[in-house]
């Protein structure tokens, strides 16, 4: 069944998804209601927030299935080599100096680049990359980066701690569409980019001597999709903060559903992404109302357990 999975039927969940997502919200509005000119502050919200998960979804995710490829590790994601703790942390230094909030996505492009030259210079060895040395790398440079966060949102006023938390947990509370519209451009392109390597994806993903032996260029196409991974990844980190799990779960999903071709495989787990970070924002913004939880940890609460089903019952796939 899973195997006769196709886009149409995909798309017509995001729809059906976007659909609740706009016509759901903490306040109960009939459409009526909703659409009324007294009320369109309101919708104008609701669809952001819409927009906001679907590009976050499935930047996050298309992200996971080229960082799993070019690793060989499906545990790899977004935020494994530092680039979201690197994000973070420029991001969180921008704001705290004053700087405007239409300029996050640069800053923390800017740190997201850092991090990834760090990690790269750590994990080089005899001129070339290593991808257990990579991983270590970045797990250490995430958890220093993340230190420093923690310190200097520490030494912030409560104010600034409490919106800072929140953000770092995870927020589609973006209702800018400025600044939306400037993290869409390079995150769609990202996306491109990485289906348009699908190929050289699926030669990666079974060896590097494999693919040099197709006339691949291993080492370049890494360094390329690692950069466009990062990319896309300081993007999404400076509008909602850090949404684990997503870059995860829904790859791994997607592929015991579709197969392991990334011709196929990264544009089922990008709407599959985008479904499921709308339905994340429904849960956030309906499960207490009027309080709402952190996107991030609605993601968590709901992709720790499924990767650990996913983990014992399909073990061979690791």
């Amino acid at each position: 069944m899973g195997r006769r999975m196709n886009i149409p039927l995909l798309l017509l969940l995001l729809a059906a998804a976007a659909a609740a997502g706009i016509a759901v919200g903490p306040v109960h509005l009939s459409p009526a209601e909703l659409f009324s000119p007294g009320n369109r502050a309101i919708l104008n919200m609701r669809v952001l927030r819409v927009l906001t998960a679907v590009l976050a979804g499935g930047g996050l995710a298309v992200s996971g299935v080229a960082l799993q490829a070019i690793l060989r590790n499906t545990l790899a994601e977004p935020y494994l080599l530092g680039t979201s703790s690197g994000a973070g942390l420029a991001a969180v230094i921008a704001l705290l100096c004053g700087a405007a909030r239409l300029y996050l996505p640069l800053f923390a492009f800017g740190g997201a680049v850092a991090s990834i030259v760090i990690v790269y210079l750590l994990a080089c060895g005899a001129g070339r990359m290593q991808e257990k040395s990579l991983i270590l790398s970045g797990v250490i440079v995430s958890v220093a980066f993340s230190a420093v966060i923690v310190f200097l949102i520490s030494l912030s006023g409560e104010k600034v701690l409490h919106e800072m938390t929140w953000w770092l947990w995870g927020s589609l509370q973006v209702y800018d569409p400025k600044l939306i519209a400037i993290v869409s451009l390079p995150v769609i392109m990202g996306i491109a980019v990485i289906y348009f390597f699908s190929q050289d994806l699926n030669a990666l993903s079974i060896g590097e001597e494999e693919s040099m032996h197709l006339g691949i260029d291993a080492d370049r196409i890494k360094k390329l999709l690692i950069l466009v991974s990062a990319f896309i990844t300081a993007g999404l980190v400076c509008v909602c903060g850090i949404i684990g799990f997503v870059g995860l779960i829904v790859p791994h999903m997607m592929r015991l559903l579709a197969g392991p071709d990334h011709r196929r495989l990264i544009p089922l787990t990008c709407i599959a992404a985008a479904i499921f970070m709308v339905v994340c924002d429904i849960v956030s913004r309906t499960l207490f109302p009027p309080l709402e939880i952190p996107a991030g940890v609605i993601t968590a609460i709901i992709g720790a357990p499924v990767f650990i089903i996913l983990l014992k019952s399909k073990r061979r796939v690791l």
